[in-house]
């Protein structure tokens, strides 16, 4: 694909000024100032899943718990879906924007959101990720929206952001009972990748109980088995992303065979 026009990039994404004042973390929502925080962001990522649908642009929210390999396999992952695609991230973490500068890197546009002490990314966050994004380039001329959210299994899964798909990574170095601790994450993606296969004759870890634990929480999810390393199973990752275009609807779309 030509490269996109970009314009110099302004400024991160800040929570300071996208979320409400700072909550103590499992505070009853309803409690909080009379504030039901799920409710404004379910209404504000509507909105920005207007934007995405206005743009016939595919957005897809990246969640997994720190280090399961959300970086490593956009940069595998990117430059491959490159020869044939336009797309931009939009990274989260808490602190610093390594991870931003790492995928920048690649040569592919990306906005850092910095969201300080929030555990997530929220849709308001997101929304201000969008209004930089606008500042370097026009999204109709994308064809993907990555959102790699922050490292954790818990709030991620909690706040919509606007996304068609969510995408979770669980690395095999994390043991096979995650998805029963953590259900809601693996309850509600569309596809799960379990990452860092290459370390598999390394571990006492049983990846088809890991299958079983994500197929009992979520019947229809798919599994894909993959390696940032090796590039095992990066074809069929990379197929489930064609088809998810391809379609470009909110309904799971199947393996291809890779």
């Amino acid at each position: 694909m030509p490269p996109l026009p970009l314009s110099p990039l302004k400024s991160s994404v800040s929570a300071e000024t996208n979320t409400p004042p700072f909550f103590a973390m499992h505070m009853p929502l309803e409690d909080t100032l009379g504030l039901n925080l799920l409710a404004a962001n379910t209404h504000q990522a509507e909105h920005n899943n207007e934007h995405f649908q206005g743009w016939d642009l595919l957005c897809l929210n990246l969640m997994s718990s720190p280090g399961a390999g959300k970086t490593a396999l956009l940069e595998r992952s990117l430059p491959a879906l490159a020869r044939e695609l336009s797309m931009a991230v939009l990274e989260g973490d808490m602190t610093t924007q390594l991870d931003a500068d790492r995928l920048e890197a690649v040569g592919i546009p990306v906005v850092p959101i910095t969201t300080g002490r929030a555990c997530h990314l929220d849709a308001a966050m997101v929304s201000g990720g969008l209004k930089l994004l606008q500042q370097r380039l026009d999204p109709s001329a994308l064809d993907l929206l990555l959102v790699e959210n922050v490292g954790n299994l818990v709030c991620p899964a909690e706040f919509d952001v606007g996304e068609h798909h969510k995408v979770a990574l669980l690395s095999v170095t994390e043991g096979d009972d995650k998805p029963l601790k953590y259900p809601l994450m693996f309850r509600n993606a569309d596809v799960v990748l379990i990452t860092k296969v290459d370390l598999l004759p390394h571990l006492p870890v049983d990846v088809a109980a890991i299958h079983r634990n994500i197929h009992s929480i979520n019947p229809n999810a798919t599994v894909i088995e993959v390696s940032a390393l090796t590039g095992e199973g990066l074809d069929a990752w990379h197929c489930w992303v064609r088809q998810a275009l391809a379609s470009r609807t909110t309904t799971t779309p199947a393996l291809a065979t890779a």
